[in-house]
């Protein structure tokens, strides 16, 4: 194959959103596509839509199929032909569904491995609810359709902090029945392979939640800790995972606990994503671990509230791409060594009758020397 820069999918997202407005400015510093090779799967029009709207001059290229996307140019890949009606700020279905579309014809170019890494512009996961897609977001959607079995876990990470969160889009009435014991370990163990595999952690340290306040006061405050969450931890030791806890959450992140640590396995949404968002900021990061397809995407929403008014911050999308190329690469270095496994060199013993599969003859000393000698 020849040498190529990584080719970085990026699907459209809500076209009221904020989606275009983050991606043209990321793509307005030129040394961006000395990086990646983008290719945004999306509507011409709407882009120019965006683009005459917010006064950007980021230039794109219209192609048809990926194949056909060029090195060191932003390429726009046509989704769709039909008309879209564009409502700043609004959440309409016709938007929905233009999202949708993005997202689908991305997954079937995947399949064909005609892009590298896939990035997501925020979408709207009411509006985009439908036939195709029932579902809570972009992590349970690339489950259903590219994970082949394995299962996703939600990452929101930067540079020195990364929660993973046992439940996701969950009403919070529901997540006490949700949280298991096969579950914690169930997510801990691809939180700990991601660490390892996707940023190239050898030793991580888990620290993992709690679910009730103040760690469940030894059952006075919830029993959670002491029958789920601890016999959980417990079985991660055992299989030789480095996991602490269950810690509770406000101590936490309040007194700074979580710079000892590599990842913090959350039980729910906001109990690890309100304080990621206050400590992170703008460079957050939102990385579907688990699957074979590298995802990552902004760690913020649609933001209707400021679509349209040219004040969106570029930021996170930029660290989604930076994140996701990052990941790429780890993956590939961490399985090169990997791929092609030598035989295993061992002896069986003659005397019980078993055939001899593979035999390597002993090293004596004593015999090589001697030979040495009489040579």
């Amino acid at each position: 194959m020849e040498d190529r820069k990584i080719r970085v999918a990026i699907t459209h997202g809500d076209t009221n959103g904020v989606g275009y407005e983050v991606i043209f400015k990321t793509f307005a510093a030129p040394e961006m596509l000395e990086l990646c090779t983008p290719i945004i799967y999306g509507s011409p029009k709407v882009a120019a839509y965006h683009r005459k709207m917010l006064n950007l001059d980021t230039t794109f290229s219209i192609i048809n199929k990926a194949e056909d996307a060029r090195q060191d140019r932003v390429n726009l890949l046509t989704t769709f032909d039909e008309e879209v009606k564009v409502e700043i700020g609004a959440s309409s279905k016709e938007a929905g569904t233009a999202a949708l579309k993005a997202l689908e014809r991305a997954m079937i170019d995947y399949k064909k491995g005609l892009f590298d890494v896939l990035v997501t512009a925020p979408i709207n996961k009411y509006n985009i609810q439908n036939e195709n897609f029932k579902f809570c977001g972009h992590t349970e959607y690339l489950e259903d359709r590219v994970g082949d079995g394995q299962k996703a876990l939600m990452i929101m990470m930067n540079d020195y902090l990364r929660v993973g969160l046992v439940t996701t889009h969950l009403p919070i009435k529901d997540v006490a029945q949700a949280i298991t014991k096969e579950k914690i370990i169930e997510k801990a163990n691809i939180f700990h392979q991601a660490l390892r595999r996707d940023l190239r952690i050898s030793k991580p340290r888990l620290a993992v939640l709690s679910l009730n306040p103040h760690a469940g006061d030894e059952g006075v405050l919830g029993k959670e800790e002491q029958e789920i969450i601890i016999p959980a931890i417990n079985q991660l030791a055992d299989d030789g995972i480095n996991a602490y806890g269950p810690y509770p959450a406000d101590g936490f992140f309040g007194t700074g606990m979580y710079t000892s640590f590599d990842g913090v396995l959350a039980m729910y949404h906001d109990q690890g994503l309100a304080p990621f968002k206050t400590i992170v900021g703008d460079e957050g990061v939102n990385f579907t671990a688990g699957l074979p397809i590298v995802r990552t995407s902004p760690d913020h929403g649609t933001a209707f509230d400021i679509a349209g008014k040219g004040i969106a911050d570029e930021t996170s999308f930029r660290h989604a791409i930076f994140a996701a190329i990052d990941i790429f690469r780890n993956r590939a270095d961490y399985d090169l060594p990997l791929a092609n496994p030598l035989k295993k060199l061992y002896h069986e013993k003659r005397d019980e009758g078993e055939k001899v599969r593979f035999a390597v003859p002993k090293f004596n000393p004593a015999t090589t020397e001697n030979k040495r000698k009489t040579e």
